[in-house]
């Protein structure tokens, strides 16, 4: 075999092996956008590159992995649906400190899950794995809490802040859809906050008046 036959079968082999790596690297891209949707373009903002996006988000997949995160049991989701309507009910006369009570449910949940609540940043690092689409609720979430907290929170605030909460309570508790790694259900057992009960009881966040 010549040298000139050799060169051109490294190098055919050479071609090949970049085009399967592109391939695959196309298709873990695709996974990723379609696992962490708008998180990914909004990251895709913030780095240098796509290829730090991909490695990045395939981190998190991996220390998720890693870590020992359960489904709540049926008793614990009754549970959390009382607590949760207790603190609806505490919204209609102290909102800022229901909004720090739903804070503190929903670290609750979080840690019951397993999932590690010391640092938040990485509480939403890891959270963006299984519930991405509801991380924004989160985020809105919190700096409300903070803003609460500060005494600079309005009574609309305080109210979208429960309903943000609400979201992410509902993800959090819900089971997880089976085969696509997010949770997907919405249960019944996490009310919403705009939804009233019995007026004497539980009047609507919605109608909460800011004056009273």
């Amino acid at each position: 075999m010549s040298t000139v036959t050799i060169a051109i079968i490294a190098a055919a082999v050479v071609v090949v092996a970049v085009l399967a790596i592109g391939v695959v690297a196309t298709r873990r891209r695709r996974r990723l956008r379609k696992r962490f949707g708008p998180l990914y373009d909004r990251l895709a903002g913030e780095r240098d590159s796509r290829l730090e996006v991909d490695a990045e988000l395939a981190g998190r997949e991996r220390r998720v992995r890693g870590l020992d995160i359960q489904p709540l049991t049926e008793s614990a989701r009754a549970r959390y649906a009382l607590q949760w309507a207790g603190i609806q009910e505490q919204f209609v006369d102290t909102p800022a400190d229901a909004v720090a009570s739903s804070q503190l449910l929903v670290i609750a949940v979080i840690t019951e899950l397993g999932y590690p609540a010391e640092d938040p940043a990485q509480v939403l690092a890891d959270l963006s794995v299984e519930h991405a689409a509801t991380l924004d609720h989160f985020r809105a979430a919190e700096e409300t809490s903070r803003n609460a907290a500060a005494g600079t929170a309005s009574t609309e605030d305080l109210r979208l802040a429960m309903i943000d909460y609400r979201a992410l309570l509902r993800d959090l508790v819900g089971e997880p859809a089976a085969g696509n790694g997010t949770s997907g259900t919405e249960p019944a057992s996490v009310p919403d906050p705009a939804e009233g009960q019995a007026a004497d009881t539980q009047p609507e966040l919605a109608a909460a008046d800011p004056g009273h």
